[in-house]
């Protein structure tokens, strides 16, 4: 089929093996994270593994769009594996950036990597076009570098000392020629260390946060996977390709001659970052940079090289900075050393409440290095930092304080009995911050509810923007924009009656469900930009109407011939979400396990956080907006909400386990059998089979 190369590179790192696995076998599920997660159930035989266990497999998947013309859907890399950031269990879980390297590698004629096995020693993989070379990392001194260093060495041992823009022959042998680097995706120091907060990083500021996967490849003495290629992908049709990402700008995207300033993320202006201070303290000189084939280059680049590339929750990371500049320069030491921005961001707040608290004091056992009097200057953020890459006081001396941070703020406040229900506003503030599975979250699930229960029900939290346009114009009219591209539910407009009785309903599973299975094949297998798709709602468009609905059938049919509509592939999204499922039912997960932390069911959110405010409601037949300030989750409801999503699902509701008529309606009827041989096989139940408000609350973080 069109948009692949063929072939999925196979690497054992133990027996240190290259082999090829063919694209053909796993076409059917799109690419990027269906066929991820396919094979990784193929090649992981116990699920029950730890993620630092040598057997754990982690995929770094392309998708047929990836290094073509598809707008903000050319550069994404989505990564799957077990992790080890999440609590009590490291679940089987994804992770995703953007940049070059999925189009590279794809240059090079590879639609994915599979990593199995430890290597003996440090290693890199070296791709160029069809070469696959695991090579030492002493050769080039690699080992102990951070992500910038590393790069920059692979940059020259693989293209030498040309200078940029001048053309090179990545296999030397008078082949194909590029004017590209390499492009390498590498963990910095905290991956070295196996700190559960390490994380991938490529080029400047393309980051895979969530997982822990810079210490899964660390623990793989695995240091950086480069790819170089000068090869080509086959389009089906290239001119309807073209005329369909230029039609899109034309229609749908931004006007320079007539900006619209609202909230239009999705095919909005290119902007530069806005994150670091206002206009006065910001840098005069810097340029907008992008993924592949991005039309909105929502990235920025400096002429000092600070923070290159950096935007969003990455930017956001040391908020006490004292000025742009501090925060600009612990942000690049971050993504240096490979840290997960969103974990040190919650993290240092929360060391700091310790602080006033008083938990540090002389005679509290707690030897934290920290000096909290210089809180917000370079010195404090940067041994903080290191104090996490390292396992060390951050200066370089043994610290336990160090130690047990590097394994993750949770499982630290839990070693130090700050979870014990009796630590006061530190505990509260903790709970919130990392809500569920021990990981942090973008928004408060209390006042944005739907991503909340998303992320609950899942592995993460979601980071999924979906429904942020529902914010823009008069409810009703949003929600009937919305709701006629949600098939098969688009009949269905109460999933956005966000009142207190709609948060619990079997209109929200709806809503849940839907957002589940499109971002589950649309944004993670045919990779989908997330801050671009889906377009929903589009003031350039005619009634604001956008184009999703129309647009991705016509992308995926253009490149690769596959004549999919718009609800096959939600099905096929769905598809995907239940083989996720069966996965972590595997790894142990029961319905009585997925709950938020006390403090959501106690006390009030805070309202404003990203999404909004105010929501949509229904009253008396009738559409209006509704402030979620002081919105709080009542626990025996959430009980009864479960029990909707898992009917929905078609999934036993006594234990959220995926069923066999379920499984088979989407064709894993082998992964049925295998559940029902580790005795995890749902029962069809009834509601009557769970009463309301039944749950073993056990805890998760």
């Amino acid at each position: 089929m069109n948009g692949y190369t063929g072939k999925i590179l196979k690497l054992d790192l133990t027996h240190r093996k290259v082999s090829t696995i063919p694209t053909s076998d796993y076409e059917q599920w799109g690419g990027g994270h269906g066929m991820g997660s396919a094979i990784f159930y193929d090649l992981v035989k116990d699920k029950t593994i730890d993620g630092f266990d040598p057997a754990n497999v982690v995929t770094l998947m392309t998708s047929p769009f990836c290094g073509t013309p598809v707008p903000s859907a050319g550069g994404r890399t989505e990564v799957q594996g077990i992790g080890v950031q999440s609590v009590p269990i490291g679940w089987y879980t994804r992770s995703n950036f953007g940049g070059r390297f999925s189009s590279l590698l794809k240059y090079a004629g590879w639609d994915g990597v599979v990593i199995q096995g430890k290597a003996d020693e440090p290693v890199w993989i070296d791709i160029r076009d069809g070469g696959v070379w695991i090579r030492n990392c002493a050769e080039l001194s690699l080992w102990g570098t951070d992500t910038q260093q590393c790069q920059e060495k692979i940059w020259s041992f693989v293209a030498g000392n040309e200078n940029y823009g001048d053309w090179i022959d990545p296999m030397g042998e008078d082949g194909g020629r590029t004017t590209q680097r390499p492009a390498v995706v590498a963990i910095g120091p905290a991956g070295e260390n196996l700190s559960r907060p390490g994380c991938l990083i490529h080029d400047a500021g393309n980051g895979s946060g969530q997982g822990g996967f810079g210490a899964v490849f660390g623990s793989k003495n695995l240091k950086a996977i480069s790819a170089i290629g000068t090869g080509a992908i086959g389009i089906h049709d290239p001119k309807a390709l073209l005329k369909a990402r230029i039609s899109q700008k034309q229609n749908y995207g931004f006007q320079i001659d007539n900006p619209y300033r609202g909230h239009n993320k999705y095919w909005g202006a290119p902007w530069p970052l806005t994150f670091f201070g206002d206009e006065s303290t910001k840098p005069r000189r810097h340029r907008p940079q992008s993924c592949v084939a991005c039309h909105a280059a929502c990235r920025g680049r400096y002429e000092d090289g600070l923070a290159n590339e950096i935007v969003c929750e990455n930017s956001l990371f040391y908020g006490a900075a004292e000025t742009p500049d501090i925060k600009r320069k612990a942000c690049k030491i971050l993504n240096d050393l490979g840290l997960n921005a969103f974990e040190l961001k919650h993290s240092v707040i929360y060391l700091e409440a310790l602080h006033k608290s008083g938990a540090f004091d002389p005679g509290t056992g707690l030897d934290c290095p920290l000096d909290f009097d210089t809180y917000g200057t370079m010195e404090f953020a940067e041994q903080f930092m290191r104090m996490i890459a390292y396992r060390n006081d951050g200066l370089g001396n043994p610290s336990q304080f160090g130690e047990d941070m590097a394994d993750g703020i949770i499982r630290a406040a839990q070693k130090w009995g700050k979870l014990d229900g009796n630590s006061g506003e530190p505990e509260e503030l903790l709970q919130r911050l990392f809500p569920f599975w021990g990981l942090p979250v973008h928004r408060d699930p209390r006042t944005s509810i739907s991503w909340g229960y998303g992320s609950v029900l899942g592995d993460r939290d979601i980071n999924e923007h979906c429904f942020d346009s529902m914010h823009m114009g008069k409810p009703e009219e949003m929600v009937k924009i919305i709701t006629d591209k949600m098939p098969p539910f688009q009949d269905d407009q109460l999933m956005f009656d966000f009142s207190v009785d709609g948060m619990y309903s079997q209109h929200m599973a709806k809503l849940v469900t839907w957002q589940r299975y499109y971002t589950r094949f649309y944004k993670q297998s045919l990779l989908f930009c997330d801050t671009r798709w889906p377009d929903f709602v589009n003031p350039r468009a005619p009634g604001w109407v956008g184009i999703t609905g129309e647009a991705e059938p016509e992308f995926l049919k253009t490149v690769t011939g596959w004549d999919l509509t718009f609800l096959e592939g939600i099905e096929l999204g769905k598809k995907i979400w239940n083989l996720d499922n069966a996965i972590w039912t595997l790894q142990g997960r029961h319905r009585d396990m997925v709950h938020f932390t006390g403090v959501h069911y106690e006390l009030p959110g805070y309202g404003y956080d990203g999404g909004g405010s105010e929501y949509p409601a229904m009253k008396d037949g009738k559409w209006e907006r509704i402030s979620v300030k002081e919105t709080h989750l009542d626990k025996d409801r959430f009980e009864d909400f479960k029990t909707e999503f898992y009917k929905l699902q078609g999934w036993d509701i006594a234990s959220g386990f995926p069923t066999r008529s379920t499984l088979s309606s989407v064709g894993l009827n082998d992964v049925a059998d295998d559940l029902e041989a580790e005795g995890k096989l749902g029962a069809q139940t009834t509601a009557s089979s769970r009463p309301r408000g039944q749950s073993q609350q056990t805890a998760t973080s």
